[in-house]
């Protein structure tokens, strides 16, 4: 298979602003992983309950698709379709994006801590560049970016290394779960890539979150789960974590359309630390946290996807 070479015009620039509603979307990602688990104990989401925990899950991103849908045909001044030819893409997408990539992920983090959780997960930024360049072939892993993988996983195995507050264990269903998440994750960036070349990227957003959010609520159904909210709060924190990730993906794609893609993806690096701060805010966490080995885990995965995003292009912010 050809490899595919991916140009950036130079002609682009971050300005200040981009910069700001970049760190905004990373802010915004970073706290779902305390609010999927506040939301679980709004909705009494017991974490041996895989029916319930999907179908929390379905409203979430059935509720975001049509957030989505809303922003776009306002924007337009139309409703926001996508062309029957591609309809099967949808559907593709949101199996891998919304479907798989968010079951494992709302699964694993059910039996896994938010400060874990967020520092796997920072693993999908690898993840999607060694699928692109192993898999798909899309560009070249050079000796520098496989550092930087490096660099980052040794973090992912360092958070699960005893002492300090962070456990040596790691069940399948918590954090192997949240890591395969990133897989799923992984494959659904390339065809991201791929589909939106002859797709609008938000109406590629929209519909397959609503298409893979209502199969999940289907699934969520027939596996016995039943949503019950035990407080006032309980749709509240649902319909903020259906505005993160409507919100979030909205601007992160306006961002991607407007200006080159390393200079956007530098500031991935910047979810897990707020997952991991906010986490140890909200969740009580703050002693996997703050402690020696979570901070140095920390350290690892941000360094290792700043040497992959640094080394694919120049960084620059411009007035």
């Amino acid at each position: 298979m050809a490899v595919e070479t991916l140009t950036e015009n130079p002609k682009e620039r971050f300005s200040w602003k981009s910069g700001i509603a970049a760190v905004f979307c990373c802010l915004l990602w970073g706290s779902a992983f305390p609010g999927i688990k506040i939301g679980y104990r709004l909705f009494a989401v017991a974490s041996e309950d895989i029916g319930t925990q999907i179908l929390f899950a379905g409203f979430r991103f059935a509720l975001a698709g049509v957030l989505v849908l809303i922003f776009g045909s306002f924007k337009e001044r139309r409703f926001l379709r996508v062309k029957r030819e591609n309809v099967r893409k949808v559907l593709i997408l949101g199996l891998f994006q919304t479907v798989l990539q968010y079951m494992l992920f709302y699964i694993g983090l059910a039996h896994a801590s938010g400060v874990k959780a967020s520092i796997i997960e920072g693993a999908n930024v690898f993840m999607a560049i060694l699928t692109a360049s192993l898999v798909f072939r899309m560009e070249k892993l050079n000796l520098k970016k496989a550092a930087g993988c490096l660099v980052g996983f040794l973090g992912v195995i360092l958070v699960n290394v005893g002492g300090n507050g962070l456990d040596a264990q790691m069940s399948f269903l918590g954090e192997g779960l949240v890591l395969l998440s990133t897989v799923a994750y992984a494959i659904s960036s390339v065809l991201i890539k791929r589909y939106s070349q002859d797709e609008n990227p938000v109406a590629l957003s929209g519909w397959q979150f609503l298409s893979g959010g209502l199969f999940l609520i289907v699934c969520g159904l027939l596996a016995g789960g039943k949503l019950r909210p035990e407080s006032t709060g309980a749709g509240g924190i649902l319909l903020y974590l259906a505005f993160v990730s409507a919100a979030a993906y909205t601007i992160w794609g306006i961002l991607l359309k407007s200006c080159p893609v390393s200079q956007v993806s530098i500031f991935g690096f910047m979810t897990p630390v707020f997952g991991v701060l906010l986490s140890a805010v909200f969740l009580k966490e703050q002693d996997q946290a703050f402690g020696v080995k979570g901070m140095a885990a920390l350290a690892l995965v941000c360094i290792g996807i700043f040497m992959v995003n640094k080394n694919t292009a120049d960084y620059r912010i411009e007035e």
